[in-house]
């Protein structure tokens, strides 16, 4: 039994519709897993463990630290620079300081300059992989241990990069559930009483 024209015309909008819904569903996850695969735009690589294998050449990373309009904490890099051998294990501080009268939430994205080194730019452990909550007047300094790929030479358009800029943008974030209850709890206190 053949289809109608009109009832075929409406079908294949309706596939259209399907998958249209389904790849602006699906373009997120897609763009992101896009650029952890090939660094682009300035998205790090993340690994298990340093690099086995360390150049003799060097490469300067610079850290940059910024927050959202309305993000209450002060945000710094501890150090504005370092210099490493390609390959080496890097480990660097950046200090966050909550000056308000409540804990704040906060979470970290990041990148790097020039995209082209994104992908050899690799965090073995970063504050950027969770949340961070800070305590009213609480001042921490969050580590990030990093090395960049030594692959890096052999990319036709990263390997005369002679310096990374690493950069990190503090967003505040609702608290996690056990903080906002610690939190409740120390604006309500209830008595108890023993019997």
């Amino acid at each position: 039994m053949a289809m109608d024209p009109k009832t075929r015309t409406v079908a294949q909008l309706g596939g259209v519709v399907v998958f249209m819904g389904a790849m602006a569903w699906a373009s997120v996850p897609l763009y992101n897993w896009f650029c952890a695969v090939t660094g682009y735009g300035g998205t790090t690589g993340v690994a298990e463990q340093g690099s086995a294998d360390v150049l003799d050449r060097t490469i300067t990373v610079r850290f940059d630290a910024n927050k959202e309009a309305g993000m209450p904490w002060e945000f710094r890099p501890v150090e504005r620079e370092m210099t490493l051998r390609i390959g080496e294990d890097g480990l660097a501080y950046f200090e966050a300081y909550n000056p308000t009268d409540r804990p704040v939430a906060g979470q970290a994205g990041y990148n790097v300059a020039p995209f082209s080194a994104g992908s050899y730019f690799n965090k073995v452990q970063c504050f950027c992989f969770t949340e961070q909550v800070l305590q009213p007047g609480e001042r921490v300094e969050m580590p990030v241990y990093f090395y960049v790929d030594p692959a890096i030479v052999d990319d036709r358009d990263a390997k005369f990069t002679k310096t990374i800029t690493l950069s990190y943008t503090f967003y505040e974030i609702d608290l996690p559930e056990d903080a906002a209850r610690a939190d409740l709890a120390t604006d309500n206190p209830t008595e108890t009483s023993v019997n």
